[in-house]
């Protein structure tokens, strides 16, 4: 497309908040040389021992990395599993298994797409050309590419030789350092619907192989191990002495199990609450090289047993406790000769230890935050404003007058918790309001810290409201005052939140059996707000008319009003080939014809990555679909028009940045310096158009 050809995006941080770092590996000979994997951001290099880090995964088609391995006797040649593997509701999905035979300078598919998530890449140490992959699997659907794929031509063919059942994939994958043709894996069984999870099922438990895959044996409660449903396990080989095996299990109740004898018996060593918790998210067990005794438990926080695992004390707690370093911890690699020597990935980002454990230091140059929303100021140079997964709300500048551009310590933190929406006060934008989980809304005042909560309330007490883990949020265009909130209801402030009342009946479809959040989980409870369904996702007014706004809902039902509130025509049904109880993600307003709107929904979580995108000029009577399976390779979440040139759109999606000349009936991939990532939001400033963490000249569009 001629008119992006010299457009070049700018990535304006934040790195001094990162991301959720999702794999490691590290060069054993040359421990300077260091790959990063992460939830949304791609994959990392260092030479430098985490001095300067490059992104060399940014053209392939997914951001998400679910595991990454370096053939250490060719370091040139590295492996990488695409598809994060911990199946929380905000995941990102992958698209097979890339391999690299230059250090990551170029990439080629190696095919196994449909696994969707990729959890383990396992390369035989004798023999390159074997490689074992582990796929967790889509949490939000039952399918066939789970289990344990092998080739034995470095990729070329692969070969499924474990597979328990459709619901279930790989939560682990060991290999004994000393006979590359044993291997210790832990199946799940796990389903992830939009309003409930489930872990544990008979797809789970733990198989050994003596064979490279050519039989197997499951283990069970005759050999040790606990009786009945299993969930989630992590694995562990202690290097130094791989008779001792670990195992993390999660059943009705959870315990760490270890072996002495190479798997093949299992004693009960610990079930206490020091092992760990939310095994779903977590269940990661790793063993010190030099001591078979010292193992880590990586968790919320990260604890360390001296006893082989019989008491853990903590070695890492709440972040800004305990050496500053963020909770949440998913990825941890132990060099395999000096056990001193550590790296921990968490939703914070990447850290680093040479002194096992005592001191950190967070790698502050990783900009792979994820933002599920972004705004903008008005302020000359402008703001961006936006929420982070479990790091907060955030504001900082889109450009600065200064030579050294923009720098960490410009970014400022304005708001705990998962961040979402925030909106800055048109009237000062030394105040706004930010969003997080479970409708929780604040005032803030970004100058002095001085912020307080006005989540929305019902008149009756004993309505209980139920709000979405990004709930809706917006602001009236003809009043700076008003706001609206989203339940099932609307909520309306006339005083900047100070006050709330209902403006709307329930505009869900009110389904008791979506309804059961305080149920999920499976073996282990886990009820945090993630799956609370049946609620407002989107309330957009119009700049043009007075009193209308467009309500969307997280399970298809789409109205609007004309009248401020007092009362909605449902206009669901015209959205012809949406399927019922999609997700709709944004509705946008146009700022030039009344009665006009872009609409995006999108049905991943029901296992259905087809892109849907609408446009209505007639009050939702009738919607033209703009983008199909033929336009963009995976999901849509986010469209946005230009305010000045109508036939100008942008359209995110999971695969990307898509532009379209035309009103929406060709597409183009934006692929000139911009990455292959998830983009979630778009604003377009009357200065620039900002997208997650890039921002571009619009003039050099129009």
């Amino acid at each position: 497309m001629s008119l992006l050809k010299d457009m070049q995006p700018r990535n304006i941080g934040p790195g001094g908040m990162s991301g959720r770092v999702t794999a490691i590996d590290v060069v054993t000979d040359n421990p300077d040389v260091m790959y990063v994997g992460t939830a949304s951001g791609g994959l990392w290099k260092s030479t430098s021992g985490g001095i300067k880090w490059d992104p060399i995964f940014e053209n392939e088609l997914t951001a998400s990395i679910g595991a990454v391995a370096i053939q250490q006797s060719n370091p040139s040649v590295i492996w990488v599993g695409t598809g994060e593997g911990n199946p929380r509701n905000s995941l990102n999905g992958g698209y097979g298994v890339y391999k690299s035979l230059d250090g990551g300078k170029s990439w080629k598919s190696m095919g196994l797409e449909k696994t969707r998530h990729i959890h383990r890449v396992i390369i035989d140490p004798t023999n390159p050309d074997i490689v074992y992959v582990g796929a967790i699997g889509s949490p939000w659907g039952e399918h066939q590419e789970r289990g344990i794929y092998k080739t034995t031509d470095g990729g070329k063919t692969w070969n499924k030789i474990l597979f328990t059942n459709i619901k279930s994939g790989v939560a682990d994958m060991v290999m004994d350092p000393t006979n590359p043709n044993k291997l210790i894996v832990a199946m799940w069984e796990h389903k992830r619907d939009p309003w409930f999870f489930k872990s544990g099922g008979e797809g789970s438990g733990i198989f050994m192989t003596h064979d490279g895959g050519a039989t197997w044996k499951q283990l069970s409660d005759k050999d040790g191990l606990p009786k009945g449903e299993l969930g989630r396990i992590g694995l562990s080989i202690a290097p130094g002495s791989p008779n001792v095996v670990y195992a993390l299990v999660e059943a009705k109740k959870n315990a760490l199990y270890r072996s002495n004898d190479g798997g093949f018996n299992w004693k009960k060593i610990n079930d206490k609450s020091d092992i760990g918790n939310r095994p779903f998210y977590y269940s990661d067990i790793h063993v010190d090289p030099q001591n078979e005794n010292r193992v880590f438990s990586v968790f919320t926080y990260v604890n360390v047993s001296e006893d082989g695992g019989k008491n853990f004390d903590q070695l890492m707690g709440a972040y800004g406790v305990d050496n500053g370093v963020h909770p949440d911890h998913h990825a941890w690699w132990i060099h395999p000769n000096n056990g001193k020597f550590m790296m921990d990935g968490n939703d914070g980002g990447l850290n680093i230890t040479k002194d096992g454990g005592k001191t950190w230091r967070f790698i502050g140059n990783l900009p792979v935050a994820q933002f599920y929303h972004i705004n903008v100021d008005n302020e000359f140079p402008y703001n961006v404003y936006g929420g982070m997964q479990d790091n907060g709300s955030w504001r900082g500048p889109a450009y600065v007058w200064k030579a050294q551009g923009i720098r960490n310590d410009y970014w400022q933190e304005i708001s705990f918790g998962d961040g979402f929406d925030v909106i800055p006060d048109p009237d000062d934008s030394q105040f706004g309001w930010t969003m997080s989980q479970q409708g929780s809304v604040s005032r803030y005042d970004w100058k002095t810290g001085n912020n307080y909560g006005v989540k929305p309330t019902h008149p009756d007490p004993d309505v209980f409201l139920r709000f979405n883990w990004n709930s809706a949020i917006n602001i009236d265009p003809f009043d700076n005052s008003t706001i609206y909130f989203g339940s099932q209801f609307v909520h309306k402030s006339t005083d900047k939140g100070l006050t709330w009342e209902v403006i709307s009946p329930d505009l869900t479809t009110n389904n008791p059996e979506k309804q059961k959040q305080s149920e999920s989980g499976g073996l282990s409870m886990d009820a945090t707000g993630a799956e609370n369904h049946t609620t407002i996702l989107v309330i957009e007014p119009s700049p043009l008319e007075k009193d209308m706004f467009w309500v969307g809902t997280d399970d298809g039902r789409v109205h609007y009003t004309q009248n401020g509130g007092q009362s909605y025509t449902d206009v669901s049904k015209s959205l012809k080939g949406l399927p019922e109880g999609s997700w709709i993600v944004q509705i946008k307003a146009s700022n030039k014809n009344k009665g006009e709107a872009l609409l995006v929904a999108n049905d991943y979580r029901r296992f259905n990555y087809t892109p849907y995108a609408y446009r209505t000029t007639n009050y939702g009577k009738s919607w033209t679909r703009i983008v199909d399976e033929n336009d963009v390779q995976s999901y849509a979440l986010a469209i946005i028009e230009d305010p000045e040139e109508k036939n100008l759109l942008f359209l995110g999606t999971d695969d990307g940045l898509y532009v379209s000349i035309d009103a929406g009936n060709n597409w183009q991939k934006w692929t000139k310096g911009f990455p292959t990532t998830s983009v979630k939001d778009l604003v377009i400033h009357p200065r620039a158009v900002s997208y997650s963490h890039l921002t571009l000249p619009t003039k050099r569009i129009v």
